[in-house]
């Protein structure tokens, strides 16, 4: 109840002689909160009418206006505060209908928001570097910029997504790492990864098979070279023009696809026997298993978003393309695993030179010693067992391990187990542990077991 003069009276009988229209069935004696603009909607036998913040606002405005109600009257009805009340009139008196919206809450200054010159040098580095994220992009700014305060990693990404600089990749699921003998890469040129990037076409149409040389320590790109196929003959000129600039290293890990591996039994192929010629261990990952050589596949996809996404006019543009990527990734690029170094502080030459003659293998003296005819077989007694073209006119070793079954060697390199019920060689087992590294063949005595550096 409304007390009036020290007349009490309802609401509804407050309300119903500012009311336009006034039909049958109104529920006059039920007190009530409601006013001229919607009280026969309110008053009706119908659920309540939802109305949004802005429009209540407007209509607390208009009857304010209209000079029928008091505020403290007014305030009761909307069940608001007299300040509140005030406030929103005065907001429309002086903005009108955008006085009433809700005002936004954050702080006008921000003590540690960056400063726009700051945001400004973020930017130009990204437009340097369009595909680099925010480490890398952090890190280079602290080198080219050393007297500008250094930005959070997480700055750097927010000014980046603030400006539509980034695309949000989505996440896929991965499988569960397996455990598998591979050797460790703990020093320079302790491994290599060598690799095919996925073949397209330039402008011209012309087909480029990018052939990737890195050291798996370090990340350095040993060689970024567009060949004509990924066959053996163009291979090995790369492989040994690195081999000559940087050295030996004691191991080259690859996949099992040609021009690195084959599906026959000995698993090796010519580039392979040339490796193991060099002392250089070959290694081959698991069939399926990229992750395996997960280092070297992280490079390559950057490889593509820097220098074939599109790609060149040409073959000859599209190699000026690698060099240029090649010579940033090596001495400017920040890397993650490297502190944010380039891989070129990481990185220095094998002091295992390239031997300008290959040497012959040496096998213990209670060895049986056969070479492979042009048939990729040799002669066992009467009979002639496969061993693989591969190894064609090169000399193997055979050691007794029983009566019946003697292991294979090309130098250092266990080829298989020859079973003389078979008449075959058969793939080794693989190690439970990583093999230790080879070491390159040397002369040895009659009392030796194997030959040094084998790998068991």
């Amino acid at each position: 109840r409304i007390f009036n003069n020290r007349r009490p009276f309802t609401v509804a009988q407050a309300l119903v002689p500012a009311a336009s229209t006034v039909f049958t069935g109104h529920i006059l004696d039920r007190p009530y909160r409601a006013h001229r603009g919607h009280i026969s909607g309110m008053l009706q036998r119908m659920p309540w009418k939802e109305h949004g913040v802005m429009e209540e606002r407007y209509r607390f405005v208009l009857d304010w206006r209209s000079g029928d109600w008091e505020m403290a009257q007014l305030c009761r009805l909307y069940a608001v505060s007299r300040t509140t009340g005030y406030k929103w009139a005065e907001r429309y008196e002086r903005l009108g209908m955008d006085g009433l919206r809700d005002r936004s809450r954050a702080p006008l200054h921000h003590p540690n928001q960056v400063a726009p010159e700051l945001e400004d040098l973020v930017i130009a580095l990204r437009e340097r570097h369009p595909t680099w994220g925010a480490p890398k992009l952090r890190a280079l700014f602290r080198r080219d910029f050393p007297d500008q305060p250094l930005p959070a990693e997480s700055t750097v990404g927010e000014l980046l997504r603030r400006n539509g600089l980034t695309v949000a990749r989505k996440r896929k699921r991965t499988s569960r790492r397996p455990t598998e003998p591979l050797a460790h890469a703990g020093a320079p040129n302790a491994v290599w990864c060598a690799d095919y990037k996925g073949w397209f076409r330039t402008a011209d149409l012309t087909r480029i098979d990018p052939f990737t040389l890195t050291d798996a320590y370090s990340r350095y790109l040993l060689r970024c070279q567009a060949l004509d196929a990924a066959d053996h003959a163009h291979t090995k000129p790369v492989i040994e023009a690195a081999l000559r600039e940087f050295g030996l290293p004691q191991r080259i890990r690859t996949d099992n696809g040609p021009p690195f591996g084959t599906n026959g039994e000995s698993g090796l192929t010519a580039l392979a026997v040339w490796f193991i010629k060099l002392g250089i261990v070959p290694e081959h990952i698991e069939p399926g298993k990229p992750q395996q050589n997960g280092r070297h596949e992280r490079m390559h996809r950057t490889l593509k978003q820097e220098t074939a996404a599109p790609p060149a006019g040409t073959r000859r543009a599209q190699q000026r393309r690698f060099d240029h990527f090649r010579e940033e990734y090596n001495e400017q690029r920040p890397h993650q695993a490297l502190n944010q170094n380039p891989p070129a502080s990481y990185y220095h030459n094998s002091p295992r030179t390239y031997p300008e003659r290959l040497r012959e293998p040496d096998y213990p003296a209670d060895w049986d010693v056969r070479r492979v005819s042009a048939g990729g077989q040799f002669r066992w007694h009467s009979d002639k067992v496969f061993v693989g073209h591969a190894l064609i006119d090169e000399p193997i070793g055979l050691e007794a391990v029983d009566e019946h079954r003697w292991r294979v060697w090309f130098h250092f390199y266990e080829v298989g187990t020859l079973d003389r019920g078979e008449l075959s060689v058969r793939r080794p087992k693989p190690n439970v542990a990583p093999s230790p590294a080879p070491t390159e063949p040397s002369a040895h005595g009659a009392a030796s077991s194997r030959p040094p550096g084998s790998l068991r």
